[in-house]
C-alpha cells in the first residue's frame, strides 16, 4: 500500500479493511497465505482476481441473497479514492454488517477435513453419510457443516445443534437455507463452464435487520475449485488456487511453523495462472 493510504482498522490474512465512515472499503491484497501463515511472496494479480470473482457472484446472487455491496466500480468512488490507483479492479465499498460468528461451509464432495472425519466414523459434522464413499465422491445431496470462526490458528467443525445454541434456531436455520441455495445455483453455474466447486464457505452479518452475505464468495480461496474435465472419483483432483503452492511448502521440508518460506519464481507464476484460468472460466471474460 502507499506509504500515504490509510491505516487499515483490520488487515487479514489477505484482505485489508478500511473505515470509510458509513461503510468499509474492502482491498483485496495479493498475499497468499497456506496452513495457516502468510507467506514470503505474493502472487501478482491474485488480489484483483478475488475481487473481481467475488464482484461476480455478488452480482449474480443479489436476488438469493442479499449482499453488502455498495459500490465495486472504481470509476464511481468517492473522489478522494480516485487518486489511488492501486485500488483498481482489488477493492469494493461494503456496508457494515454484524456478522455472525459462525463460518457456513457448503460440501458437495468429500474432500478435506470432511473425508478424513468420514474415514474415522462415516459422517461429517454429524451428518451420517452411505458406506464405501471415496476420496472425492460425490454426495448425493450437498451437506451443510458450520464451523466456529477462531481469531487464530484453526476454525472448528462443529455440528448444527452446536450451530443453534450460539446464534439460535430461526438463525441458524436461515443461515443453513441461504448457503444451501448459494451453493447449489454457483455449482450448477460453474459446472457448466467446466468448474467443480467441491465445496465453499460463506460469511453472513445483519445489515438493517436483514441477513446478508459479506466478505468474499466463491473465490478459488473460500471454495475448491476442480476442473470438470479432470475429476476422478477416488483421486484428489488438482485445484485453481494454491494447489502448487500446497505442493512445494509440503516438500520444502518447512515445518509449517511462522516464518513461512518464500516461493520460486516458477511456482508463483503458475499459481498466479491457475487463478486467472478460474476467473476467465467461470466468468466468461480475459483479465
Amino acid at each position: 500500500m502507499p506509504q500515504h493510504f490509510m491505516e487499515p482498522v483490520k488487515q487479514g490474512k489477505v484482505r485489508d479493511i478500511y473505515d470509510l465512515g458509513q461503510h468499509f472499503l474492502f482491498v483485496a491484497s495479493d498475499r497468499i497465505s497456506a496452513f495457516d501463515s502468510v507467506l514470503g511472496s505474493e502472487i501478482p494479480d491474485k488480489g484483483k482476481v478475488l475481487n473481481k470473482i467475488s464482484v461476480f457472484w455478488f452480482e449474480k446472487t443479489g436476488e438469493i441473497v442479499p449482499n453488502h455491496v455498495v459500490e465495486s466500480n472504481f470509476d464511481r468512488f468517492p473522489e478522494k479514492l480516485k487518486k489511488f490507483e492501486f485500488l483498481k479492479d482489488r477493492s469494493m465499498i461494503v456496508k457494515k454488517a454484524e456478522i455472525f460468528p459462525v463460518e457456513c461451509i457448503v460440501r458437495g464432495y468429500l474432500v478435506g477435513s470432511g473425508y478424513k472425519e468420514y474415514s474415522k466414523n462415516g459422517q461429517v459434522c454429524g451428518y451420517p453419510l452411505p458406506r464405501g464413499l471415496k476420496i472425492a465422491s460425490r454426495l448425493e445431496m450437498p451437506i451443510f457443516t458450520p464451523s466456529t470462526k477462531a481469531e487464530s490458528g484453526h476454525d472448528e467443525n462443529i455440528n448444527f445443534n452446536r450451530m443453534v445454541e450460539i446464534v439460535g434456531a430461526d438463525t441458524a436455520a436461515k443461515l443453513r437455507d441461504a448457503s444451501l441455495n448459494l451453493y447449489r445455483y454457483a455449482a450448477d453455474y460453474a459446472l457448466e463452464r467446466g468448474i467443480i466447486i467441491a465445496d465453499t464457505k460463506f460469511e453472513f452479518g445483519i445489515i438493517d435487520g436483514e441477513i446478508c452475505v459479506v466478505d468474499e464468495i466463491l473465490t478459488p480461496d473460500s471454495s475448491r475449485f476442480w476442473p470438470a474435465d479432470r475429476y476422478r472419483e477416488g483421486e484428489n483432483p488438482p485445484s485453481f488456487d494454491k494447489q502448487y503452492v500446497r505442493d512445494w511448502l509440503e516438500e520444502s521440508g518447512w515445518d509449517k511453523q511462522p516464518p513461512a518460506p518464500s516461493l520460486p519464481s516458477e511456482i508463483v507464476a503458475r499459481t498466479r495462472e491457475k487463478y486467472i484460468e478460474a476467473y476467465e472460466l467461470l466468468t466468461g471474460k480475459r483479465m
